[in-house]
């Protein structure tokens, strides 16, 4: 065998990769072509050189073979390996005198021939392959899958239209945490526990070739960090030395730039700046100074590449771009539920390499095509400007603009961060204005984290009783409630009022509006005395200075209605909501968001008063509007299906019940998992509809289901816990003993 296609050793144990080893074991045996594609050190060579290691040790015949971008060289490479299999000097004269193509002389030769694997690493240029720019997809090249060897190739280049609908591509990801730990504790066995070198591989994004770098630095004598911990603290403060420094001989050496974090990837910007896509570059090093979550792709405008780094850009332009990085393995689309926007994102150590500037290492003109510098103000001015464009142009689409909102929500803090006094009026605008878009959403977590940050941000440069501030720990309060985190909440109200009473006065507006979200809370923490005694306060001073029908004052009799509810006056309750409901539709029309609140929350009184007919008819009414206002998935929506549901189970309608119940169960199983508490309750209130029609072994099951997911977020003894324990127990023991349970019914509250 020639010396250059011997298949190198192992070099230690490949985790990580079963499934993919499995694969080419079986193509091992059946023969064809694989090609195992990914993003530059994601592990490709290592994974094949196993295979190829595996093969070996079955008594094959392996070939390893390295693309150095020369056609010429491949063909050579393998004619000699078709000799080594038996190919005559006959056979080979007759090619070279022209009487037969040597590319088909050498593969009807090898699809004659058993027992091979043949290992062409690094085929990241394949249009180069040849011969004369024959496509490989082709398969009249010389890469084909012909015969009963396999033909194993490793690229960069993860497109099916390269290779062809015979080629079995295997696309290489990230290692998961406990394979990377193993990965960096066959490197470095004494640095740290199997828990610290699994935390260490996560915070390296499960990237091989990270993964041996820090490795080898672990295993150093002379390394300034010997253990998992200390090498992952020390990379928040030093990770260009660490990870991300550059090799002085990597622009000249590609097979040395192959072993280096900093240059790995920079291999495919040049081969995409050499195919012509010059935006790549910029385009990659734009995405990376925004924050580590997908961005949504309707942000990543030419106008927001051409403000950023100064070149000009088109549509078409950023188009190839994104394309060209994502056939390379830079960038990812995650795929999202049905009906989300299209998005991008890095893996997380791309981004961070991307991050540090200019790769002055690479090939000769590299930073030609790359405007301006990255680290300078005007590519966070021009990434903060299209943000703010971004957040308005989703808070006026309505609807429409949520699924963007929420991609949006985790790169926004960022641009406050940034802000200069000057800008930080517009960039906190900006964080409210999304805000409050996430709220109609029902995003609450992302709402409360821009909540979070502005509060942090205003309480830094007002202080802590600055009116802006005041409004903004409200609004997290409010956010903080939606969430479940109703003391929380209250505590944060509390302290709110006591110094707007003390500041502004206790008539004031912004008063009026923390003491009525206060007592909102309140009710939702079961003190329904203290919430009715706000709530008549605020209607009150509200009726006197604003009239009987301004909105505000309807708010606040919507709310002591609700609150009197809750204390079991239900006929005053009910009357009152009577009185809000016929307002609300004089002034809103029969399907605004606060008019349906009114429908439902009167609803809800008559069920009280065992009204089931005319409540089971406005809670359909307030259903439907839901549903065309909101979507089928709205958490207002899920409610107001939720009373229905409860109105036809008192009708002794269970069937209708059951299925309303089952579809807020598949909702919410989807949008905030099967464990989460509103989860849980669902699931309860089909267990109460199923055992209504007999299905008491359905209703066990969810019960039991119940139960798991309480013990294990709660601990055995929390109330919760007990409760479905109880409620369980009583399934258990059949009808005789049912204990009836239901969510408490939630009124469908919009904002003031």
């Amino acid at each position: 065998m020639h010396a250059s296609q011997r298949a190198p050793a192992p070099a230690a144990p490949v985790r990580g990769r079963e499934p993919e080893l499995g694969t080419l074991d079986a193509l091992v045996r059946t023969g064809g072509m694989a090609v195992v594609c990914g993003a530059g050190g994601l592990g490709k060579t290592t994974l094949a050189t196993e295979a190829a290691s595996r093969a070996a040790a079955e008594g094959r015949a392996v070939f390893f073979v390295r693309w150095r971008d020369d056609a010429a060289r491949l063909a050579g490479e393998l004619t000699r390996i078709a000799q080594a299999l038996g190919l005559t000097d006959a056979r080979l004269d007759a090619a070279r005198t022209g009487r037969a193509a040597l590319v088909d002389t050498v593969w009807e030769h090898l699809s004659a021939v058993r027992g091979w694997v043949i290992v062409v690493d690094n085929v990241d240029t394949p249009e180069r392959v040849g011969p004369a720019g024959e496509p490989i997809a082709g398969y009249r090249g010389w890469l084909r899958p012909d015969g009963p060897g396999l033909l194993l190739i490793t690229s960069r280049d993860t497109s099916a239209a390269t290779w062809g609908p015979r080629a079995t591509l295997l696309h290489l990801g990230p290692l998961d945490d406990q394979a990377a730990g193993a990965v960096l504790r066959d490197a470095a066995p004494e640095a740290g526990t199997e828990e610290e070198a699994a935390a260490l591989g996560a915070r390296l994004g499960g990237l091989p070739l990270a993964l041996e770098a820090a490795g080898r630095y672990l295993a150093s004598p002379t390394s300034r960090f010997r253990h998992f911990t200390d090498y992952r603290e020390a990379l928040g403060r030093e990770f260009g030395d660490l990870l991300g420094a550059e090799h002085p001989r990597a622009a000249a050496d590609p097979v040395l730039a192959r072993s280096v974090v900093r240059h790995t990837w920079h291999l495919s910007l040049d081969q995409l700046a050499a195919d012509g896509i010059a935006l790549a570059r910029p385009l990659l090093r734009l995405l990376a100074l925004l924050e580590a979550a997908p961005v949504p792709r309707t942000l990543v405008t030419p106008a927001l590449v051409s403000d950023a780094c100064g070149l000009p850009a088109t549509a078409a332009e950023v188009d190839a771009a994104l394309a060209g990085l994502h056939r390379y393995g830079l960038l990812g689309s995650p795929q999202g539920v049905r009906g989300e926007p299209s998005q991008v994102a890095l893996h997380p150590l791309v981004r961070e390499v991307a991050a540090l500037g200019p790769d002055s290492g690479s090939g000769s003109d590299s930073d030609s095509d790359s405007g301006s510098d990255p680290g300078s103000g005007s590519w966070y001015d021009a990434i903060d400007h299209h943000l703010d464009q971004a957040v308005a142009d989703t808070a006026a689409a309505g609807r429409a603009g949520w699924p963007v909102a929420r991609l949006l929500a985790p790169h926004l803090p960022a641009s406050l961060e940034r802000a200069s006094d000057d800008d930080f009026p517009a960039a906190r605008d900006s964080l409210d204005t999304l805000a409050g878009t996430l709220h109609a959403a029902g995003a609450t977590t992302e709402e409360v984290l821009l909540r979070g940050h502005v509060l942090e941000a205003e309480n830094d440069r007002f202080g802590p009783d600055h009116p802006h501030t005041l409004t903004s720990r409200l609004r997290l309060a409010v956010g903080l409630r939606a969430l479940g985190e109703h003391r929380q909440a209250a505590d944060l109200q509390r302290r709110t009022l006591a110094t707007q009473e003390h500041t502004l006065g206790p008539d004031h507006p912004d008063t009026l509006t923390c003491r009525n979200e206060l007592a909102v809370t309140l009710r939702t923490l079961g003190d329904l005395a203290e919430s009715a005694d706000l709530h008549r306060q605020v209607l009150t001073t509200r009726e006197h200075t604003l009239g009987p029908d301004h909105t505000l004052t309807l708010t606040s009799r919507n709310n002591l209605a609700t609150a009197l509810h809750g204390l079991g006056y239900f006929q005053q309750a009910a009357d009152l909501h009577r009185q809000t409901l016929t307002a609300r539709e004089d002034a809103f029309g029969p399907d605004h968001p606060r008019t349906l609140a009114s429908r439902n929350n009167l609803a809800a009184a008559l069920n009280s008063l065992g009204r089931w007919q005319q409540a089971a008819d406005l809670h359909r009414q307030t259903l439907a509007g839901c549903e065309n206002t909101f979507g089928p998935d709205y958490p207002g929506t899920l409610t107001s299906r939720h009373n229905l549901a409860d109105s036809l189970r008192g009708l002794g309608r269970h069937a209708e019940a059951a299925d309303l119940h089952r579809r807020n169960v598949t909702a919410r199983v989807r949008l905030l998992g099967a464990e989460h508490r509103y989860t849980c309750e669902s699931r309860a209130n089909l267990a109460l509809a199923l055992t209504a029609l007999g299905h008491h072994r359905e209703a066990v099951g969810l019960h039991r289901q119940n139960l798991a997911a309480f013990e294990r977020a709660l601990g055995p003894d929390h109330p919760d816990t007990e409760a479905a324990r109880a409620r369980l127990a009583a399934a258990e023991a059949g009808p005789g003993r049912r204990r009836p349970w239901r969510r408490r019914r939630a009124p469908v509250q919009p904002p003031q």
